[in-house]
């Protein structure tokens, strides 16, 4: 009934046709009904799959670990870390772009290995976008090496990914000796770099070229937005001067318009230097927007009157973060056309504020505020996330689907950081468990302003939380009933008198196939008390096959459902299902070899 149990799940998982999160509750909640209709106990007659021990996956340590890290994953992303590390990268390789590509995936890489691979991904795939411009090449060439690149970063320490987690949950509860910090580094640094060099050598040829989307980054694309800044008496724009006619302060923007009172002054600006009360109408993509609001609140705040300041900008869900850019359309039949921003009060009326407009091809040089409203006109908008959800219901404007993105609080970044290494430094040294340290990285994340409340509960993933609690009810399952025991019997009496380095080889092989048919997760809590028994079986030291399951689990490359980061890249590159087994099965291959060779000598097999 367990095996039955097991292959249904797995066959549900895959065909994808109900919410995962759903479908893991309906295992539990099947499990829970038939072990309590059909009781299994021991010799003495006591009951060994008791309710709570069926739902002990949603304490587990593993899972809230898990969450943990999702939580500080979140707080790192928001502050705008990675984006600064991308620009580092950008720096780094000058002009030559290809040095770029290889130093942002050897980033990813590194970054992968303490923190959640998809904010980590999310930040790269518009600047991976533009160094495939930059080189002449489609997108298609790197997005799949870049998600390749976190994963094989998550392979390399205990934290890097939620199945390395698993695995050494699963090893606790077999009450074997769990991994340490950096137990497996050395085997995952060794596969981790062999995997890159195909990665970064071969795995772009193998890929077709196809054209890129426009206009499909995270960030927006790169349209142009005019808005409008008022220089305060406290702005580090005040002194700037333009050589060549070019603010440096200003290099991602474009300014169209400089007006003085008024007087008003057109580019070039040679010899134009900025004074308190200018007012400068720039050309901007919503990105290099969000940069600017991001480090100077109200910079960017042309549609008050009398350069009146909201009376709610030092509101603390403000300064925490809880900022949302959202575009929207004005509608055909809106009050709104034909008005100025100043006539319209949209600060007042909606609580958001209006940061850019953007009119089809044509570009202003005058006043943002000035600009008489026509329907089809895109407004940039700044606001709370209630006042822009609450846009939806208003008449006037069209909130562009997914258009809203949280706001980075730069201001925090090194507070983030600093939560982010002293918890990992923690785990790291084993002054306290790692569910303690990460837990703690969590909540300081909230309580000192980094994350809000909301935003933190927002960061916990409904369907990575209830995979982990099923798979492990399936994994109990398996072990008590002797499940896991049978399959690692039939291993080993089909591989005859095949030695252990032999027997380690087909076991990793068998997990990484199964690890692109299956979640990743449920592969590892399965497969870890089978390769435990197996290795008892031959008489030799679990570990290895503990890592065999670590880094086979994590083989998820030649499917786009194998693992998140797969599923993000698809839509940038434009790939195909068959292009991610073009490329990673030889990748899987790769490392299966390479961990064959290597594994058996460093655990001494």
């Amino acid at each position: 009934m367990t095996f039955a149990v097991v292959i249904g799940a797995l066959a549900t998982f895959a065909m994808e046709r109900a919410p995962i999160e759903v479908v893991s509750l309906a295992v539990v909640c099947v499990l829970l009904v038939f072990f309590h209709a059909v009781p299994l106990t021991d010799a003495a007659g006591a009951i060994r799959l008791e309710p709570v021990r069926l739902l002990g996956g949603f304490a587990n340590p593993a899972l809230i670990t898990v969450i943990a890290l999702l939580v500080m994953g979140r707080g790192i992303a928001r502050t705008g870390v990675l984006d600064r590390g991308a620009g580092w990268v950008s720096r780094l390789g000058g002009r030559r772009a290809w040095v770029s590509v290889v130093l942002a995936l050897v980033v990813v890489l590194a970054v992968s290995a303490f923190l959640n691979n998809i904010p980590v991904v999310v930040i790269f795939i518009p600047f991976m976008q533009t160094l495939a411009e930059r080189i002449g090449d489609s997108a298609s060439k790197v997005m799949i090496p870049l998600s390749y690149a976190a994963i094989l970063g998550g392979m390399t320490t205990l934290i890097g990914s939620s199945t390395n987690l698993l695995v050494n949950g699963a090893l606790v509860e077999l009450n074997q000796t769990p991994f340490t910090f950096f137990g497996f580094t050395v085997p995952g640094l060794v596969l981790a770099c062999v995997s890159l060099v195909y990665v970064v050598g071969i795995a772009p040829r193998l890929l077709k070229e196809r054209g890129s989307l426009a206009d499909t980054l995270i960030e927006g694309g790169g349209t142009q937005f005019i808005a409008q800044i008022t220089v305060s008496e406290k702005s580090d724009l005040v002194g700037e001067k333009a050589p060549g006619g070019v603010f440096p302060k200003l290099m991602e923007m474009t300014v169209r318009l400089i007006q003085r009172g008024e007087e008003a002054f057109l580019p070039p600006f040679e010899g134009y230097e900025v004074r308190p009360g200018d007012e400068l109408v720039v050309a901007a993509s919503r990105k290099a927007i969000a940069d600017a609001t991001s480090r100077d609140p109200g910079l960017l705040y042309p549609d008050l009157r009398d350069g009146e300041r909201p009376s709610d900008e030092h509101d603390p869900r403000w300064e925490s973060g809880e900022r949302v850019l959202a575009e929207l359309m004005v509608a055909p039949s809106s009050s709104m056309i034909g008005q100025r921003l100043r006539q319209v009060g949209f600060r007042y009326a909606t609580h958001c504020i209006v940061l850019g407009v953007r009119r089809r091809a044509r570009m202003y040089r005058a006043r943002m505020t000035e600009i008489r409203l026509d329907a089809g006109d895109v407004l940039l908008v700044l606001g709370r996330r209630d006042d822009v959800d609450a846009l939806k219901a208003n008449p006037d404007v069209v909130l562009i689907a997914r258009s809203a993105r949280d706001l980075p609080t730069l201001n925090h970044a090194w507070r983030a950081i600093a939560i982010f290494v002293v918890a990992v430094g923690f785990a790291a040294s084993g002054v306290v468990p790692i569910v303690v340290a990460t837990l703690s990285g969590a909540v300081a994340m909230v309580v000192s302003g980094v994350l809000s409340a909301r935003e933190g509960l927002r960061a916990i993933d409904a369907k990575v939380a209830m995979t982990i609690v099923a798979a492990l009810a399936l994994g109990i399952a398996l072990l008590e009933t002797g499940g896991a025991a049978f399959v690692a019997r039939g291993v080993v009496e089909a591989l005859g008198e095949a030695s252990p380095a032999t027997v380690l080889s087909f076991f990793f092989l068998l997990v990484a196939v199964l690890a692109n048919v299956i979640s990743t997760k449920t592969c590892a809590v399965l497969f870890t008390p089978i390769g435990i028994d197996i290795a008892a079986r031959l008489g030799v030291s679990p570990e290895a096959f503990a890592v065999a399951v670590v880094f086979a689990a994590n083989c998820s490359f030649a499917s786009p459902l194998g693992y998140q980061t797969n599923f993000l890249v698809m839509a940038p590159g434009r790939y195909r299902f068959m292009d991610f087994a073009r490329a990673g099965l030889p990748l899987i291959v790769v490392l299966w070899i390479a961990f064959s060779l290597f594994a058996p000598w460093y655990y001494g097999l």
